[in-house]
């Protein structure tokens, strides 16, 4: 096992990440602005979230969701023998995931729901996984859930000829070994970006990263939490929610999109829960000197938010992430 599962109690609901890696570095030409004298003047990210030279860490996980009498899965990672050359790091892998997933009680087979907040190559692998030579879905008894724009955009590369493109030649490969399998299987529903998947889960629209990205809003007896999917990558960019992924869609949407989420969150007890953040992976976000900070959030707590008479959170634009 990579590392031990850590659990969030969301009120009813329960939050369980598995981990398929962990990595430092690696990433800087994506995030060109977090250099190592930017971020180690954020003191807060040590040690958890940068070395002491100033290194990024990040983790590659999936997140279990259990509530209203489902089990959700929230993003599949890298997956194994998936080519990926751009990537090397996470090209033909082989990773412990399933069964890591297994001890911690989620046999592949008793996942109820798939869902993927984006379309990129380290949120769908374990899609799919390869028997006798063939891509066939990993959780067979599942729906996948995909935002149809996000979706409709990937599948707009069918049939374009070969790119010298590095990403879109994996976004290619990963449509052919990740997405289409599930699809011809027909176990994909589309969804809008406000779906509301039980009465504990729904999407949140947070575009920018990609067209159709989603973040995942947990509500449970007086109790939520937000799972961020790829609107943030690492909890530098709390700190300047301006820094931008290079390859980011729209890089000035995902910035607003950061400040906006953030903003409203700040200084309410709703759990956030990052996609790539390493453990301790969650927290409270408060306003800091600059930007924001997360602030500790201990496993296995039950995170309690007030709420506004229409059951939502306001953004300073007044887009409102709910909390119902």
């Amino acid at each position: 096992m990579t590392e031990a599962p850590l659990r969030w109690q969301i009120g009813d609901a329960v939050v369980t990440r598995i981990v398929e890696s962990t990595f430092e570095g690696g990433l800087d030409t994506f995030l060109p602005q977090a250099t190592p004298e930017a971020v180690l003047a954020i003191d807060w990210l040590r040690p958890n979230f940068v070395t002491a030279e100033g290194i990024l860490k990040f983790s590659i996980h999936a997140l279990v969701i259990e509530a209203d009498g489902l089990r959700v899965l929230v993003d599949t990672c890298v997956g194994n023998e998936k080519p990926r050359a751009a990537f090397a790091m996470w090209d033909m892998q082989q990773y412990s995931f399933l069964q890591d997933l297994e001890l911690a009680g989620f046999a592949r087979e008793s996942i109820d729901i798939v869902l993927c907040t984006h379309l990129h190559l380290d949120h769908v692998g374990w899609n799919t996984m390869k028997i006798d030579g063939r891509w066939v879905p990993t959780f067979p008894n599942a729906r996948y859930l995909i935002e149809r724009r996000e979706m409709a955009g990937l599948r707009a590369l069918e049939g374009t000829p070969p790119s010298e493109d590095g990403l879109e030649t994996i976004s290619k490969a990963m449509l052919s070994d990740s997405i289409l399998p599930v699809v011809e299987e027909g176990l994909v529903d589309l969804v809008d970006a406000d779906h509301r998947v039980s009465s504990a889960i729904r999407l949140v629209p947070t575009p920018g990263h990609t067209i159709g990205h989603v973040s995942v809003l947990i509500a449970s007896g007086g109790a939520s939490a937000l799972i961020t999917g790829d609107c943030i990558h690492h909890p530098c960019q709390l700190a300047h929610t301006d820094w931008s992924i290079v390859n980011d869609f729209d890089p000035a949407l995902s910035a607003q999109t950061r400040e906006e989420t953030f903003a409203a969150l700040a200084g309410m007890p709703t759990l956030v829960i990052g996609t790539h953040w390493p453990a301790p992976s969650a927290g409270h976000v408060h306003r800091a000197d600059f930007g924001y900070r997360l602030g500790e959030a201990p496993q296995d707590r039950l995170s309690r938010t007030s709420r506004s008479s229409e059951g939502s959170l306001q953004t300073p634009t007044g887009r409102s992430l709910p909390t119902s």
